[in-house]
């Protein structure tokens, strides 16, 4: 499978492919927290033939979960790429996660579709949500089947 946990040594290729993909890229430090301080991070990558195109951070705190951030290398968007690790990171959610939010770009709207299709719907508004542009934010929930 080309999904794997995230390792220390993908952290720099991460880091790369955010700041070419991200309006408001996290930092190096950011991901060094998600992989080795956060107890409720699950971060993965997406490797093609060793060279990390893509990646999912997820949130699991009981029964909630976040998708805290997805992101695919410009070359490979729309490919299916982001959808098998957003469908990854569903697989391995632990059966007590009920709900999974995620905020996206209101201007984002190829994201916007792939979230619909996996039954992500709208829930609110986040105003003035991101710094860069001052843009609003989707929160978007799903509920999961049991």
């Amino acid at each position: 499978m080309p999904i794997e946990k995230c390792r220390e040594d993908d952290l720099e290729a991460i880091v790369l492919l955010e700041k070419n993909v991200m309006p408001s890229p996290w930092t190096q430090e950011d991901f060094e927290y998600e992989l080795f301080h956060n107890p409720f991070a699950h971060l993965f990558v997406f490797k093609k033939e060793k060279e990390v195109i893509g990646y999912i951070d997820v949130w699991i705190m009981y029964e909630q979960a976040q998708i805290a951030s997805i992101a695919v290398e410009k070359r490979y968007q729309s490919q299916g790429y982001g959808a098998k690790l957003l469908q990854y990171a569903l697989d391995v959610m632990n059966d007590d996660v009920e709900t999974i939010s995620l905020e996206v770009r209101k201007s984002n709207h190829k994201a916007i579709a792939l979230y619909q299709k996996y039954g992500f719907l709208v829930q609110a508004v986040r105003p003035d949500y991101y710094q860069d542009n001052h843009e609003d934010a989707y929160l978007m929930t799903k509920r999961r089947e049991k």
